[in-house]
């Protein structure tokens, strides 16, 4: 008995729909970015390079996450008056109708226990716990009127990165891999390293793709033990006979897309053709012993070590590679005060050491390199900590609660106006008193630095065109050279 065959009768609605959506995105992009964009002459390839649709600044982001959130009372943003009221109970009217993680009752004010001095000629303040970001001060642009809507840690991070506190949004690297391809065809286009021995709250929703191809979700790669997991091949399987079951599964996939037309098919293409090809390429970028000595030792980077420090010279090693956007996760900085391990002022010392040394090496580098220009660097928390002690359960060490009203974060390079201070909270720190600066914003400027509207750079879903803005932000100009 002989069957007819008619891909036609195995489409069903949903099928249908769920691939006419996947084209309307991908005819949404090409308009994005014109007809004579890269993506209109090979849309085969998910991952070629396309043009931004404006003259963009930056080529590459390097996003520096200090995951727990530092408390900027200490770091950045020095209050006199806060030092001043330590011990005091905060005034009523200050913390009226607040909602915090863990105060209860009448909270005392705590201003920092550590030193505060203007460094170079923008006389930028700094705690003496960043003696290396000091000598850079002149070379950043703090925002300290940064805010958010959100007071817990992983809905916290998933807005700064999808913009939307809740699961299922593309992530920013994501978004701008979707819009810009990856420039390297042996390396993703969106890498992240984490250190500090635990992922972010959000888990790998900080780097998923959402509803965008699964081709644009970033790779996590790691300075120590295999580079990527799962890609090396298996014990008695050469490089040859991976290339060519490689090969077969390319053949089929390629005749089901030609069947159905499915964009998700064709990622997957792309996945396994990267992966080949990573299993060279990632191991030679990855390997930081092939840095000279006196670089490793700028970073205190150690080969071998699961690190901060090794995860910020990878990083520079990755953008001059052309990977598009490294976003780094450093877990531990949580500072409530209930443990010695989370002090501001017996611990807080030991965990800004590392990080104020491996940021100040990675720009200097960047700038000696002449990539400063167009690599953008952005270091932030999620949040901000409150001016108050927390004193969780009673406890006697100092520390501050999670507070989404202001924060401190600054960027670098690429187009960012060197030596600025952006913003104002006010004397006590607890609210932004000048300028505010909404998450939304920072991921709209940080989009327009690599050529793109945030309010076009879309993809239709369920019916709606989403954008990682949602439908909010603007462009900070003041930032900006």
């Amino acid at each position: 008995m002989q069957f007819d065959y008619d891909p036609l009768q195995l489409q069903t609605r949903r099928h249908f729909l769920g691939q006419t959506s996947n084209g309307l995105g991908g005819i949404a992009l090409a308009s994005l970015l014109g007809a004579s964009s890269p993506l209109s002459a090979d849309t085969s390839d998910p991952l070629s390079p396309k043009t931004p649709p404006f003259p963009a600044k930056a080529k590459s982001v390097i996003y520096l996450h200090m995951a727990g959130s530092p408390p900027q009372h200490d770091l950045f943003d020095y209050k006199p008056k806060l030092v001043e009221m330590t011990g005091k109970d905060c005034p009523e009217e200050v913390t009226k109708g607040e909602r915090f993680a863990f105060i209860k009752g009448t909270p005392k004010l705590l201003g920092t226990p550590h030193k505060f001095s203007q460094h170079g000629e923008s006389g930028a303040w700094l705690s003496d716990l960043l003696p290396n970001l000091a000598k850079n001060a002149d070379d950043l642009c703090f925002v300290k009127s940064m805010h958010t809507d959100q007071f817990n840690h992983a809905p916290a991070q998933l807005l700064l990165y999808t913009g939307s506190p809740r699961q299922g949004r593309p992530s920013m690297g994501s978004w701008v891999t979707y819009g810009l391809g990856a420039e390297n065809e042996n390396l993703p286009g969106f890498v992240v390293l984490i250190s500090g021995g635990t992922s972010p709250s959000a888990g790998k929703n900080a780097w998923g793709s959402g509803f965008l191809p699964s081709v644009y979700q970033g790779v996590q790669c790691r300075s120590k033990g295999d580079p990527v997991l799962y890609v090396s091949n298996p014990d008695g399987m050469d490089r040859q006979v991976r290339s060519l079951t490689i090969d077969s599964i390319g053949e089929l996939n390629r005749l089901q897309a030609e069947q159905f037309g499915s964009q998700e098919t064709l990622t997957r293409i792309a996945q396994y053709e990267l992966a080949f090809r990573m299993q060279v390429s990632v191991p030679e970028v990855m390997d930081i012993a092939a840095e000279p000595k006196h670089i490793q030792e700028a970073y205190g980077a150690q080969p071998g070590e699961a690190s901060f420090a090794n995860n910020c010279l990878l990083a520079r090693r990755l953008v001059e590679q052309g990977v598009r956007f490294v976003q780094l996760f450093d877990w531990g900085w949580d500072f409530h005060g209930n443990s010695v391990q989370n002090d501001i002022k017996l611990s807080l010392p030991d965990r800004c050491k590392p990080m104020d040394q491996a940021v100040a090496a990675l720009i200097q580098d960047l700038k000696e390199r002449g990539l400063l220009d167009e690599t953008l660097i952005v270091w932030s928390g999620e949040f901000g900590r409150t001016p108050l002690n927390e004193e969780r359960n009673g406890s006697k060490f100092l520390g501050r609660d999670h507070h989404p009203h202001c924060y401190t974060i600054f960027l670098a390079g690429a187009g960012i106006k060197p030596g600025t201070t952006y913003g104002a909270t006010d004397e006590l720190g607890y609210f932004v008193a000048e300028n505010p600066v909404h998450v939304h914003d920072l991921q709209a400027t940080i989009l327009h630095q690599l050529g793109f509207d945030h309010t076009r750079l879309t993809y239709r879903f369920q019916g709606r065109d989403y954008r990682l803005t949602d439908v909010h932000g603007h462009v900070v100009d003041e930032l900006l050279i």
